[in-house]
């Protein structure tokens, strides 16, 4: 590659950022760092209307918190700014200026009322080289009302003059060369003078050649505009610097068929969203990745391996490792399905690899939910909690199910296991075990288990219906870690109180 590799991430802020323009960032990101390249963040709000106070701050929050770095932008700064669009009125105005002196655009009065006449006229009407003498423009009109219309602060757009009969080729990294005529392409607006902003078309253009733009990697929705920023690219004289494409496959519905939607996660129950999303407007809640308990890594590598692959079976990587990998020899041209069960997989293969101790820290939050204050115990302890049942759960809210009987003794016992397990001689052997259990030199896991089963042994007791009343007194029902563990963890206090408890509170039902 001749230039230094520099992409653009260019979300507007109209609202939370959708799972798939996570994937569109990361992509970039990846493709960038793989060529020792630049990732420039761009905020694209020219579409005034469409505005959602908090958007902004959510795309670079959300970002941050996936670890998609960004090199330039609003808050990084850079020699290419400012990386807002409302921000470069100026800029655009000089280029919409430079367009219409060399006669490749032109000036439309045209009312909406017109507009909707016109389509209603004509089937498939479509503002281009056949219809647009017909219309209310700098093309038709003499060229004093035009002058007198502009004095007037008539409210006008400007139009890119689209010539038909020409075949416009897109080369795509991904798809190979894409064939479209401009006759099918109607004369864009790109521009307006109501809110004196651009079009999504020219403020594209004109930002992605002033910022040096390398490579446009964005959604296959985007494709059919390619063929026009081609040409616009041609109109400016920039077909030299013009950037490479690729557009990217869509994420797809679980199920059926269509583009991934935040319905299906309502319907499914998993996010779209990176971080929950809180509607200034409604009120609404939408669930994120960050608040149901992803670990970003995790996130990462989940959409990572939507649409692409390494060239093997790897499945588990860093960012480090997707970045040196990342190629779009491997990214697939058709859409990928959201497999979101595969994401709760990569959320607990990375619990597993993460350490007890960051494990323990995300788990803090979920204790104060509970009533439990994280301070009344050392870290740790928790920590020793997290990694006796870690291996359980897919999410760290998992684990106040799981661990819960480490920071509360039980109020309540699972009557199954009582019908099951207590017997009428049970209170009298736990009793028993209590002086055993208050006699041992030495309350550690190992050291306290041989003992404790030679007692059963010796005895001739049932060891299973003993071990499990045991059990049922400490956890509240018949499940959890080596409980020889747990009582290492709790103490031999803390045991014997819960056996006490439980010998006082639980009863036999009546046979059903």
């Amino acid at each position: 590659m001749d230039r230094k590799v520099r992409v653009r991430f260019a979300p507007s802020p109209t609202g939370p950022l959708h799972i798939g323009g996570v994937r569109t960032a990361l992509y970039n990101y990846l493709f960038a760092r793989r060529h020792g390249g630049d990732m420039i963040l761009r905020i694209e709000d020219t579409d005034s209307q469409r505005f959602v106070p908090g958007a902004e701050e959510y795309i670079n929050e959300a970002l941050a918190w996936l670890g998609i770095k960004i090199d330039e932008g609003v808050r990084e700064g850079g020699a290419y700014g400012p990386y807002k669009q409302s921000e470069r009125r100026d800029i655009y105005r000089t280029h919409v200026k430079q367009l219409l002196d060399a006669g490749k655009a032109y000036i439309a009065f045209d009312t909406p009322a017109e507009l909707e006449a016109a389509r209603a006229a004509t089937p498939n009407f479509q503002y281009d080289a056949s219809t647009r003498l017909q219309m209310r423009n700098s093309l038709s009109l003499p060229a004093g009302e035009v002058e007198a219309l502009m004095a007037a602060g008539t409210p006008y757009v400007v139009r890119f003059l689209i010539e038909p009969g020409r075949d416009v080729e897109v080369n795509d990294l991904l798809r190979g060369k894409v064939t479209i005529n401009s006759s099918i392409l109607d004369d864009k607006v790109l521009y307006k003078s109501a809110d004196d902003l651009p079009t999504y078309h020219l403020a594209n253009i004109v930002d992605d050649h002033l910022m040096e733009v390398t490579h446009v990697i964005r959604g296959e929705e985007w494709l059919p505009s390619a063929p026009l920023h081609v040409l616009l690219y041609e109109a400016f004289g920039w077909a030299d610097t013009r950037p490479d494409f690729v557009h990217l496959p869509l994420l797809l519905k679980p199920d059926g068929k269509g583009k991934l939607s935040k319905r299906d996660g309502d319907r499914l129950g998993f996010p779209v969203f990176p971080l929950e999303w809180h509607d200034p407007k409604s009120g609404a809640i939408s669930s994120g990745y960050r608040e149901a308990g992803y670990l970003p890594e995790a996130v990462i590598n989940f959409l990572a391996l939507l649409g692409w692959n390494p060239g093997d079976d790897t499945e588990i990587m860093n960012m480090e490792e997707l970045i040196s990998k990342f190629s779009f020899d491997h990214c697939s041209r058709s859409g990928a399905k959201f497999a979101y069960e595969k994401g709760r997989w990569f959320n607990h293969e990375y619990l597993q690899k993460a350490p007890d101790a960051e494990v323990a820290e995300l788990f803090k939050p979920v204790l104060r939910a509970h009533g439990v204050n994280p301070d009344d115990f050392t870290d740790e302890y928790i920590t020793r909690a997290v990694s006796l049942v870690k291996g359980r759960i897919n999410f760290v809210a998992d684990l106040w199910e799981q661990a819960r009987f480490f920071f509360k003794a039980p109020e309540t016992y699972a009557e199954k296991d009582i019908r099951k397990r207590w017997k009428e001689d049970t209170p009298a052997i736990l009793t028993e075990l209590i002086g055993v259990l208050e006699g041992l030199p030495s309350f550690k896991s190992a050291e306290a288990e041989p003992p404790v089963l030679a007692w059963v042994a010796e005895k001739g007791y049932h060891l299973g219906n003993v071990m499990n009343a045991f059990r049922l007194t400490l956890v509240g029902e018949c499940k959890g870690p080596h409980i020889f563990d747990i009582t290492e963890l709790i103490g031999i206090d803390e045991t014997v109180s819960r056996i006490r408890r439980g010998i006082e509170a639980i009863q036999i039902p009546p046979a059903q």
